[in-house]
């Protein structure tokens, strides 16, 4: 069965995953050295299908190149059109960050938010830009989930909360931006208003976001590659892609063990293979590493911490956010390091934000803590791009750790402009990007000198709002 299916409460297992990179799982459970655990998304999940590598050549319509979110999505909408799409991974479906992000659904692109868009583009191309990546993104997932039947752990409403006064003046002109631009699923509350919401001293008001909410990410992801199947694709998993190269007639990609010929595109949907691949190479972003963690059960009702379980994201400049999951544990993220931290460090340094944000939860531990990798881009939107040949490669890059929606909306788009149906997605390819040399290879460097240099100006105007 392709449907996931969540269950009532983890079952501590391996993970059936490959690991990215340096990318690693933890778990309070006891396993051998050789085992890798599952991670909290795994782990509250009944096992699924696993798929064969790829042997042989094959000839089709589109190769997506990549099984996250990004592929998933495009490789749905392709196929519910009639096309023959082939879906491949390196690793497993939904092993990278699109099956080890924090969940929250949030607007925006990437870190493009509404008064980004209004600063850099017309007022009807900010307007529709704001739209593809608010309302649009959260209702298409919305509509995916009803026509497929699927469980996603789905629900609405989330907080950005205010770490300093001069904080909230800032998330008003957000929210007024938004309404500026047709969009008005927002309120600003005060100290006292959101106390009601989060029951922590640390806040100094926030916006509460009714369109944004939380969701299940693997669940999410296996559920649009159920979708996927069920209009008759094909997936690969274990098939790393060692080439591709454009011909006259079609692109052509190499794997290990076989060869797919695509007549009409090949999407790129993933970050860390995009420029050894990719013949245009400008380098645009840069990696860096975030951590989650999974409480046990907490010794209190999530209730009298989060009243109304919403989803928090604060605006310090190394974010907390947190969400309540199953069986009362707490979802803790956040940091961004350019090396990748230890399970012992991430643990430490979680469980200190904890006590900080919730002094009254006492005697906490995690029963998972996991890392995962994402990349940056100096604007804080995302690359999109497309190349000119007759079965054209595109590829998106720079998530900034924001866009589980997002993700899902431009795999739309990628199939609407295969069939060339509207400007959605030559709208992003406009949007311009700075190169950055050796970014990727400077990164454990690069990341640390830029808090740096953005903690100071934070010290010099600490009601400015910086957030990374």
């Amino acid at each position: 069965m392709s449907k996931p299916v969540i269950l009532d409460d983890v079952e501590f297992k391996p993970s059936q995953n490959c690991l990215n990179g340096q990318d690693w799982n933890w778990s309070s459970y006891t396993y051998t050295d050789e085992v890798i655990p599952a991670n909290y998304y795994e782990s509250s999940l009944a096992p699924w299908i696993t798929f064969s590598a790829l042997e042989k050549d094959l000839t089709c319509d589109v190769v997506v190149v990549g099984a996250g979110l990004l592929g998933a999505s495009a490789a749905l909408h392709l196929a519910e059109r009639g096309l023959d799409v082939v879906l491949v991974d390196k690793d497993r479906v939904g092993s990278a960050a699109s099956g080890r992000n924090g969940g929250q659904l949030t607007p925006g692109l990437a870190r493009w938010e509404a008064e980004d868009m209004i600063h850099h583009l017309s007022h009807e191309d900010a307007k529709q830009l704001w739209q593809f990546t608010s309302v649009e993104a959260m209702q298409l997932i919305d509509d995916i989930s009803a026509k497929y039947e699927l469980n996603l752990a789905r629900s609405y409403g989330h907080i950005t909360a205010a770490v300093h006064p001069g904080h909230v003046l800032s998330l008003t002109k957000g929210a007024d931006a938004r309404t500026f631009l047709g969009e008005s699923n927002t309120k600003i509350v005060g100290k006292h208003e959101l106390f009601d919401y989060v029951k922590s001293e640390t806040y100094h008001g926030g916006l509460i976001d009714d369109l944004g909410g939380q969701i299940h990410p693997l669940a999410l992801n296996r559920g649009l590659v159920h979708g996927f199947l069920h209009n008759g694709g094909t997936v690969y998993e274990n098939t790393a892609v060692t080439s591709i190269s454009e011909q006259s007639d079609c692109t052509i990609v190499e794997t290990a063990h076989g060869t797919i010929k695509a007549r009409q595109a090949v999407v790129m949907a993933v970050h860390h293979a995009s420029f050894e691949l990719l013949e245009e190479k400008p380098n645009t972003t840069i990696p860096f590493f975030t951590y989650v963690g999974v409480t046990k059960p907490l010794d209190i009702n999530l209730g009298e911490i989060l009243p109304k379980s919403y989803p928090v994201y604060d605006t310090q400049l190394q974010i907390d956010y947190y969400r309540g999951v199953s069986k009362n544990r707490l979802l803790f993220g956040g940091q961004g390091t350019g090396s990748c931290w230890s399970p012992e460090k991430t643990s430490e340094y979680l469980l200190g934000r904890i006590s900080r944000v919730f002094p009254q939860v006492e005697s906490t531990a995690f029963d998972f803590v996991w890392s995962g990798m994402t990349d940056l881009t100096v604007n804080g939107a995302v690359d999109s791009r497309k190349t000119e040949a007759k079965a054209p490669v595109y590829a998106v890059h720079g998530w900034s750790g924001h866009g589980v929606a997002q993700t899902v909306r431009i795999g739309k788009a990628i199939a609407d402009d295969v069939f060339s149906e509207n400007k959605d997605y030559d709208r992003l390819t406009q949007i311009e990007h700075r190169n950055i040399p050796l970014g990727r290879i400077f990164a454990p460097v690069a990341i640390p000198l830029a808090k740096c240099m953005y903690s100071a100006q934070i010290a010099l105007q600490p009601g400015k709002m910086i957030s990374f």
